[in-house]
């Protein structure tokens, strides 16, 4: 049994929408880059879909499975010590999907679960495309279903009714069934270039859940600026796999015109920054430990 001295990851996801201040959740899409957003100093890791499907080079559109997807989110929770949280789309189909789904990925040690209200398949918000929400009893049951398969697992309700072009009036709605229905937290998402419409809805919304906001678009806007707002928890969902994109690019470029790596060494990484990060010493550590304690029970064996 986990006590205050030991919190499960859920504990402690948890603990964090309901601290003072803004918690900062970096997106992830690899145990690497999990724990590159750990090591800076982030308080949770985002299992960001879209940085999954690009890795895997495919749109951010219901592709990959659930499986892949958890696979992956199961790969970051093990590699760091801080709470997971999983972007889980719709909810990967109907309310049975997201009954297995809840189940699956609690039992691989995600701290949360963000399901978003958009029909199956969904788009990725900023594509134009296909917004459509689900009709609100049908999100509000897979609510519930998540919240009753499992009193730990952290579950955020994602609004996506701005996205959609629905209005805040029934941003608003949504949030207040979503909140009877049993969620955690409510992330409300926007893709203007200010802040103004995450600003109105917390200022106008008037339940108890803490909200998440996701400053993509809105980029201008500082941690301080969304703490004295309200606001709960900021991610910040696909910048690290972004600006992995741009210096990649770069180094090929460089290493394709100038025919050597000579000049772009002093940019990179070094080989024992990569295999710090693969824990290389600390296997070594183990290996010459276990070969040195089988040694000495094969002598006293003699």
């Amino acid at each position: 049994m986990n006590g205050q001295d030991n919190p499960t990851p859920a504990q402690r996801l948890r603990d964090l929408l309901h601290a003072p201040g803004l918690a900062q959740v970096m997106g992830a899409h690899s145990p690497l880059s999990a724990r590159l957003a750990e090591e800076a100093g982030f308080e949770a890791i985002w299992s960001s879909g879209l940085e999954i499907s690009a890795t895997a080079g495919v749109p951010d559109a219901n592709i990959l499975t659930m499986t892949e997807c958890l696979n992956t989110a199961a790969g970051l929770a093990e590699a760091v010590n801080v709470p997971v949280l999983a972007d889980c789309d719709s909810g990967f189909g109907n309310v049975n999907n997201v009954i297995h789904m809840v189940r699956a990925y609690e039992a691989c040690g995600i701290a949360g679960v963000c399901v978003e209200d958009k029909r199956f398949p969904k788009l990725n918000s900023f594509v134009e495309g296909n917004q459509d929400l689900a009709p609100v009893d049908d999100f509000a049951a897979k609510i519930c279903a998540a919240a009753d398969v499992s009193d730990e697992l952290v579950v955020i309700a994602r609004l996506e009714a701005l996205i959609s072009g629905q209005g805040m009036d029934e941003a608003l709605r949504r949030a207040e069934v979503y909140e009877r229905a049993g969620a955690d937290a409510l992330l409300i998402h926007s893709k203007r270039a200010e802040p103004d419409e995450v600003f109105a809805f917390r200022d106008t919304y008037t339940g108890q859940l803490p909200v998440v906001v996701v400053p993509t678009t809105y980029n201008r806007v500082t941690a301080t600026e969304l703490a004295d707002r309200g606001f709960a928890m900021a991610i910040y969902a696909n910048q690290a796999l972004r600006s992995s994109l741009k210096a990649m690019r770069d180094t090929l470029a460089s290493i394709r015109r100038d025919g050597t790596t000579h000049h772009i060494e002093g940019d990179i990484a070094s080989l024992n920054d990569i295999f710090a990060l693969q824990r290389v010493p600390r296997m070594l550590e183990q290996q010459a430990y276990y070969e040195s304690l089988g040694r000495k029970i094969a002598e006293n064996a003699r």
